[in-house]
């Protein structure tokens, strides 16, 4: 009796091309793809997403094979603002994704069996049935933040869009405290836009996937963590993403590590607004002056020209006790014993980096998920503060510093914020939470 031949794996992996998003995407499949040489994973995204995230990650990609997709634009078009580029490739969905994906089965004679996508795209749920294949949605953000998502209905209807009052959420678990400003755009409010439309879809289609993997560990919040599981037919934390995917080494031509080694324990402001943040003229005076102020040893990774904006001399008058680089190793810095506390613009990465690296967070948010994870970070877990009325002044960002580096306050934040690191730390152990979701979840594509 001859043996039935086994089809080729074959996985199509659909990133969302802007800010923080494609990279982990691929650091998650970097991590599949090793587990199984023979299945073949095509990367989609578009041109210049590939051609950032793959100059990243050169060498041997392997099994992996990158692919690009339309971005809603004429050829040669360049967009005047990050919205507008968002908008046309979310109206190019899902027509360029499934186009490309049909053209590449063509080429390989490979059939897709298996579809990993952004949780973003809410059409993963339609196409994976047309494949007849499991559909496995990866949330880049907290598990507060995308339960808003999936409760959004609920929201709307207790909550009035044109309600001038800011009442708490805290009819959602979890969510004591937190009230309706702290919630991402297109919620309650602008409900109409592009991205609020896309977020919308994708809180009522994730209930059918057949996992849902967050970059999390279970134990960040388990409330939350257990509404989830309640919502979602599998919930996959195979977090943090620091520690569970492979991470690109970027030389530290700055030697911030070895200045680090100069200074003492839980001294050193560390200041880092991410890759696509930059905060308003005003704001980068009032944060240079309160550090020079305080006079505390800061690393700050400054996306721009320091010379032009920041305060006259600040870079020659601070130069003994402080370092302005055009980058940093942030995930080493963090876990540096001599840091004590990172200013940051509270995006989700960023977060997990402090969490694992025990260190208190300033918190400046801007857009997105990152006020309520403010909220959260503050009211939550007790591991941080938002900077007041939301914008650095020189005379609030002295106070947030001086209360986290020199109070009982800060004190009691680093205790809370080393038990989080406890619990991170537990989950990657190797019957650690996070090490089962993720082998769970190498079951589900490849096999």
């Amino acid at each position: 009796m001859k043996s039935i031949p086994i089809a080729p794996k074959h996985v199509a992996v659909l990133a969302f091309p802007f800010g923080t998003h494609a990279g982990p995407l691929l650091s998650l499949v970097l991590r599949i793809a090793a587990a199984d040489p023979n299945v073949r994973f095509s990367f989609f995204s578009t041109r210049a997403s590939n051609a950032k995230i793959f100059e990243v990650n050169r060498g041997d990609l392997g099994n992996i094979h990158p692919y690009n997709v339309h971005d809603g634009f004429p050829e040669g078009h360049v967009p005047g603002h990050p919205m507008e580029a968002i908008g046309k490739f979310i109206h190019a969905m899902p027509g360029n994704f499934k186009s490309a994906i049909d053209k590449v089965v063509a080429e390989t004679g490979k059939k897709i069996t298996c579809l990993i996508t952004d949780a973003f795209y809410w059409f993963g749920a339609e196409m994976a049935k047309e494949f007849g294949c499991n559909w496995v949605p990866l949330w880049t953000a907290g598990p507060h933040s995308v339960l808003v998502h999936i409760e959004t209905d609920l929201l709307r209807k207790r909550i009035s869009s044109n309600d001038r009052d800011d009442p708490s959420i805290d009819f959602i678990p979890g969510y004591s405290g937190v009230k309706v400003s702290d919630l991402p755009e297109g919620v309650v409010k602008d409900i109409n836009s592009p991205m609020a439309t896309l977020l919308y879809k994708m809180g009522a289609t994730l209930s059918q996937a057949t996992v849902v993997a967050m970059n999390s560990f279970a134990d960040v919040h388990p409330v939350i963590v257990a509404v989830l599981k309640s919502k979602f037919k599998m919930l996959l934390n195979i977090g943090p993403f620091n520690r569970t995917t492979p991470q690109h080494h970027i030389p530290d031509e700055a030697h911030c590590l070895e200045w680090l080694e100069q200074r003492e324990k839980v001294s050193v402001v560390y200041v880092s607004f991410g890759s696509v943040i930059t905060p308003p003229p005003h704001e980068l005076f009032a944060l240079a002056e309160a550090l020079e102020e305080c006079k505390y040893p800061f690393i700050w990774a400054f996306k721009g020209n320091p010379e032009k904006q920041l305060p006259k001399g600040f870079l020659e008058r601070t130069k003994k006790k402080g370092k302005v680089v055009e980058w940093a190793p942030q995930n080493e810095i963090l876990q540096h014993a001599s840091v004590g506390v990172c200013v940051t613009h509270c995006g989700w990465n960023s977060i997990l980096e402090c969490m694992v690296g025990g260190v208190p967070m300033i918190c400046r948010p801007f857009f997105g998920d990152q006020k309520l994870n403010n909220r959260m970070l503050e009211h939550g877990w007790g591991v941080g503060v938002g900077i007041e009325n939301g914008a650095f002044t020189k005379e609030n960002t002295v106070r947030a510093l001086g209360l986290i580096m020199s109070s009982e306050k800060g004190r009691v934040m680093r205790k809370k914020v080393l038990e989080l690191k406890d619990r991170a730390m537990a989950a990657i152990q190797p019957d650690g939470s996070s090490i089962r979701d993720f082998t769970t979840l190498i079951n589900v594509v490849i096999n």
